[in-house]
């Protein structure tokens, strides 16, 4: 099909390669509007991003791997709350209609939501920058929902997965390092497939219902994150950086570069939850359960802000917190 298809071919072509079966799909893409049936006695979760290229993700990211990420990074904001993934809607934003590039697209987008049992609905298609923004829809139990307001003193702080990688190898694009040799060397050690494989924590955040005490996905960075969890929960907390869990790619960098790209980094998609000490036991139970990662990096203390302490007692300050959308950059 050649690259100047028309915005209903895209639709249809849209349409024909995310086609997930899922449950209570009343109408799907080719109305003015979805109708979906809620299962009964369930609530509706919505969760929405938008993603845009040189901020998102790197300019010449392939496009499957774009598909995934968009659907991704939603899908981890539902495994914050325990939900349960159903639907999505997607908007995309092309600077053309390119068959091909729209292929790969779709294939990397259906390769989580088939997995996941997430059908693609409707959406919005348009001309201009490379762009898209996609609403996920779960349900779960009415009032079973993780919060991030639950948070008290003595609660551990909990962490899945491994913290900083992505913004490393971000890093490490934007300054042009060979990243090729790292790339075949890291990709098997790393707990993703480079920036844009974000694993949704998606079993992990149902199982912590009714444990947890509060849960927020790591979008921004792990202090950004954990603030946002403290300010809604009334609390402060202490972080031991040498509990941080880290991946290959940051091995050998000297303490302070690797603490600053596991506690700000970013683009991490892991879960932040606090856990009473009275469930404890639960995290080897979940490592064994769920075969993920889990580690203790601190405490829940009363007051307010985060104490960052090295493995020497002394308090480690980073230079930066997170990322911020609208943050001045040179």
């Amino acid at each position: 099909m050649p690259e100047n298809m028309k915005e209903f071919e895209l639709i249809l072509q849209i349409q024909r390669e995310t086609l997930v079966r899922a449950q209570g799909v009343k109408l799907g893409i080719g109305d003015d509007a979805a109708v979906l049936e809620i299962p009964a006695g369930q609530d509706l979760v919505v969760a929405t991003d938008t993603l845009n290229a040189g901020i998102h993700f790197p300019v010449d990211t392939s496009p499957r791997d774009i598909g995934y990420k968009c659907l991704a990074v939603n899908l981890s904001d539902l495994a914050a709350l325990g939900a349960t993934p159903r639907w999505a809607l997607l908007s995309l934003s092309l600077p053309q209609a390119d068959s091909e590039w729209l292929r790969s697209f779709t294939a990397g987008f259906r390769s989580l939501a088939e997995p996941c049992g997430v059908a693609l609905v409707g959406g919005d298609t348009t001309s201009g920058p490379l762009s898209i923004s996609l609403t996920a829809l779960g349900v779960i139990e009415p009032g079973r929902q993780l919060l991030r307001s639950g948070a008290h003193a003595g609660d551990l702080i909990v962490v899945s997965g491994t913290l900083g990688g992505a913004a490393r190898i971000l890093d490490l694009l934007q300054d042009g390092a060979g990243l090729s040799e790292r790339r075949r060397a890291d990709r098997q050690r790393l707990d993703r497939h480079l920036l844009d494989r974000p694993r949704p924590r998606l079993q992990l955040g149902q199982s912590l219902v009714g444990f947890a005490s509060a849960c927020i996905d790591i979008s921004d960075g792990l202090l950004a994150d954990l603030g946002h969890l403290l300010k809604a929960s009334g609390c402060a907390a202490r972080l031991a950086t040498d509990s941080l869990p880290a991946p290959a790619i940051l091995k050998g960098l000297e303490d302070a570069q690797r603490w600053s790209y596991q506690l700000a980094g970013g683009d991490d998609y892991e879960l932040l939850f606090t856990l009473p000490r009275s469930h404890a036991a639960m995290i080897k139970i979940w490592r064994k359960a769920l075969d993920i990662d889990l580690s203790v990096i601190g405490e829940i203390e009363a007051g307010e802000g985060i104490c960052c302490m090295g493995p020497d007692g002394q308090e480690f300050r980073p230079q930066r917190t997170g990322f911020d959308h609208f943050r001045k950059r040179s």
